[in-house]
């Protein structure tokens, strides 16, 4: 991705904030500054997702509900497709047809984005299965 220089006024107390938050996370301002632009526009262009930080990094979440992933994890495996699997994904995750439609959203403009969190989820579960049959086959 081609970048290009910017130059900000920021206020000095907004500044060292930063300074501080750069030092605590390990990251250059500069970085820090591109991720809260860009988080701060994708919450702005969809209402009702926010970001969280974990252990496998930042990952686009609903505000009051479970990470984007998941949600279209599960549209993906219900029966039917279109507002039908959404209201069948609703059903069963326990949350509101537009909480899903939320996530469904936000996918349609950054799938492969999400697409990425359910492979890595998938072969982390990979994984798993495979220590656990070997345990099996130990035990045996």
């Amino acid at each position: 991705m081609a970048t290009r220089h910017l130059t900000l006024r920021l206020d000095a107390d907004l500044v060292d904030r930063l300074d501080e938050r750069s030092q605590q996370a390990g990251r250059k301002r500069p970085e820090l500054i591109a991720r809260y632009v860009d988080e701060g526009m994708r919450m702005e262009d969809h209402p009702g997702i926010v970001f969280r930080s974990g252990p496998a990094g930042r990952r686009a979440a609903l505000a009051a509900g479970p990470d984007a992933w998941e949600i279209i994890r599960v549209v993906r495996n219900v029966k039917g497709s279109g507002e039908a699997a959404v209201g069948q994904a609703a059903e069963w995750l326990g949350l509101s047809r537009e909480q899903v439609d939320i996530a469904v959203r936000y996918y349609s403009e950054y799938p492969d984005e999400i697409d990425r969190w359910i492979d890595r989820v998938d072969e982390e579960a990979r994984r798993a299965q495979q220590i656990w049959d070997r345990r099996q086959d130990a035990l045996a």
